[in-house]
């Protein structure tokens, strides 16, 4: 980064560019020194959002789900070599190490959770078919398939000063994975860690040319040039959140817009959790670990703590006693477990909060004004005590006073359905959590509160071992909430990438749907070649190519062998009498696995080959029953055909369509096959 004055670039339009004024300080959050200087002033944002439509997007649709994946994958392998880096400048924010992990660890751990889900999860191909295909006739020649692209605009983030790296990494990975170009806008205080990060990742030269772009300082105009195909998505404060929702851009264009906002979290305990029981000890652990993680500056950190009105003094007590032996001080000191807010302006911002709150009660720890510090000032830097609070709930304070660092407060409650009453006074939450080993109060209570929960927690001795916390979003879940909590949703797996495409329903014949697609569907074209397709490798297979083998006559002799072979003498296979009761039956008929087995000695070919394995069979229905006498032939055709990039086979798979003399489907299912991609 140079020297602590040194003025934040901007990457922009292809380049690093400075701004045209001497910018405004930062500093640091525990001595209180400059670290770095911010200002976008002279930034083009008009042009920065050509770029990444224009250069940008373009690159990354020329590529496929899974070499976008694959770069994720080789961009969070880099970073992590640079984690140390990132943790240095990241002690500047008034991060212990544990936070800064937490920051930096997190955000690269959502690559490589995207890279994989890529892998796995979508085709080897530039466009997602979303759902099953719809017919719409009565012949078959007419159907509709629902496809998702990519949009053709820019991913704007506007991010909070909580998670410099977390934030602007869960917001790229999905984008990016959807082939749609970044510009990120951190928030000003830890911008500074932000922009090493981008300066990371440039000097990687891992990712397209124009896919990601930095804005260090304010937003200026930005707004003003976004487009329908453009997205903006916004982490910060609820107020600022309706500005940017109601920008006229915005508005006007209908631009999609994610806002992740301000948010009291609760976390209930349940009245089994008594002192003694290991749920009593969790639910403590959990609220003073969320009051300390990050000083309490997470989004998702516990703001009121709901606890049986009988139990709230030992709840006090108990938290009291583990939060006084938290250490604060500068992130480097030994035994500091919390370092310092973002700034001093953020202290007080805090400090008034705290004032509000205690209009509806009383302090039980901690002193708003005065902490004991090490290794630092106390007043250059921005440090506060970890304050724990204790009110009435039917005061409105506790549910509409966000004290946005080490804050959080008790509130008695006397039923389940008092609780859940109360949770909802939040407006809207992104993630609750219910701390109880009784069934009964956990379901309650989670039925009433999720409809204003975009995630929860149900915590208990089972999981507890393994359970990655309340205040943790995964890459995996939704991370957003409803009403005061912004009304949005990231992350989620795949719906999170889905969010920045369009999904269109394409209506046609079964041949141009598969053209479009890239997927055999049932109507369109077979072609059955002299070859068997079994005997092609990857790059000879296409789509469409067919085997039809058969028939094959089932013999009663074949349904008892099969029977006593396996093992599983179901009476319908075994009792003539009770199987001919039977009104789905009429008699004896063959099992389904016998039908699938024969079907499979039908369409193989048993020579070496291509072929490498048979790993599955998915989407198995058994449609008519077979008797003994009756004829199989099956029909396989290539449904799918996915080249893995980083190996030299893939995956293909078949339409299994197996019928009956009287031309009657008795079992339809996919076939999964890895084959090689060259001849072996």
């Amino acid at each position: 980064m140079g020297h602590a004055a040194e003025l934040l670039r901007s990457y922009v339009s292809g380049e690093w560019r400075a701004a045209a004024d001497e910018g405004a300080p930062l500093h640091d959050a525990s001595t209180g020194e400059e670290v770095a200087r911010i200002s976008s002033a002279g930034i083009d944002f008009a042009a920065a959002l050509r770029y990444g439509r224009e250069v940008g997007g373009p690159a990354l649709r020329r590529l496929t789900f899974h070499q976008r994946a694959a770069l994720l994958k080789a961009l969070a392998s880099h970073l992590r070599e640079h984690r140390d880096e990132l943790y240095a400048l990241s002690a500047k924010t008034g991060a212990t190490l544990g936070d800064s992990k937490f920051d930096v660890d997190g955000g690269i751990g959502v690559l490589f959770a995207y890279g994989s889900k890529g892998k796995r999860e979508l085709p080897n191909d530039t466009v997602h078919v979303d759902g099953a295909v719809e017919p719409l006739s009565k012949g078959g020649t007419f159907l509709a398939q629902h496809i998702a692209t990519p949009l053709r605009g820019v991913a704007v983030q506007i991010n909070a000063f909580n998670f410099p790296v977390w934030g602007p990494l869960e917001k790229f990975a999905p984008a990016f994975l959807a082939g749609v170009p970044s510009l990120v806008k951190p928030a000003s205080q830890t911008a500074y860690l932000t922009a090493r990060l981008v300066e990371l990742i440039v000097e990687s030269g891992i990712l397209p040319e124009g896919s990601l772009q930095f804005v260090a300082g304010s937003a200026g105009d930005l707004l003003d040039h976004v487009t329908a195909q453009d997205l903006v998505s916004f982490t910060g404060s609820a107020a600022t959140a309706q500005k940017l929702r109601a920008h006229p851009a915005i508005a006007r264009n209908s631009v999609r817009f994610n806002a992740e906002a301000d948010s009291l979290n609760c976390s209930i305990l349940g009245p089994d959790a008594v002192p003694g029981t290991a749920e009593f000890d969790l639910f403590v652990k959990q609220l003073t670990t969320e009051m300390t993680v990050k000083a309490g500056q997470k989004c998702t950190a516990i703001r009121r703590a709901f606890v049986p009105a009988e139990l709230v003094d030992e709840v006090a007590a108990a938290a009291s006693e583990r939060l006084a032996k938290v250490t604060v001080g500068a992130p480097e000191a030994d035994g500091v477990r919390m370092g310092a807010l973002a700034s001093l302006e953020q202290r007080e911002e805090v400090r008034r909060s705290l004032k509000a709150l205690l209009a509806a009660g009383s302090v039980v720890f901690g002193d708003p004004e005065h902490v004991d510090v090490v290794g630092a000032d106390a007043e250059r830097g921005a440090f506060l005590s970890p304050v724990l609070l204790r009110a009435d709930p039917e005061r409105p304070e506790p549910h509409e006073v966000e004290a946005f660092g080490p804050v959080s407060t008790l509130l008695p409650y006397t039923s389940a359905a008092q609780v859940v009453e109360l949770a909802a006074r939040g407006g809207g939450s992104l993630v609750g959590s219910v701390v109880s080993a009784d069934p009964d109060f956990v379901r309650e209570v989670v039925l009433g509160v999720a409809p204003f929960h975009g995630r929860l927690l149900v915590l208990d001795a089972a999981d507890a071992e393994e359970s990655t916390g309340h205040g943790s979003p995964m890459p995996q879940l939704v991370h957003g909430g409803p009403g005061r909590a912004g009304g949005g949703e990231e992350l989620g797996g795949i719906r999170g990438v889905l969010h920045h495409m369009q999904r269109t329903a394409v209506q046609g014949s079964p041949a141009a749907l598969s053209g479009i697609t890239g997927r055999w569907v049932p109507g369109a074209p077979r072609r059955e070649a002299e070859a068997h397709p079994f005997r092609k490798s990857l790059t000879q297979l296409e789509i469409g190519d067919t085997v039809v083998a058969g028939p094959r006559a089932v013999t009663r002799a074949d349904i008892d062998h099969f029977a006593e072979f396996t093992g599983d003498t179901f009476y319908a296979h075994t009792d003539p009498e009770a199987a001919a009761a039977n009104p789905l039956f009429g008699g004896i008929v063959a099992h389904g696995y016998l039908v699938v087995s024969f079907a499979a000695g039908l369409f193989v070919s048993p020579e070496p080959g291509p072929v490498l394995a048979n790993y599955g069979l998915e989407n198995l229905r058994f449609l008519t029953p077979v008797q003994a006498d009756d004829e199989l032939t099956v029909t396989l055709t290539a449904k799918q055909i996915t080249p893995r990039v980083d190996q030299d086979y893939g995956e293909v798979r078949w339409d299994a369509d197996v019928t009956n003399q009287n031309g009657e489907s008795v079992a339809k299912y996919d076939v999964l096959t890895l084959v090689a991609k060259e001849d072996r």
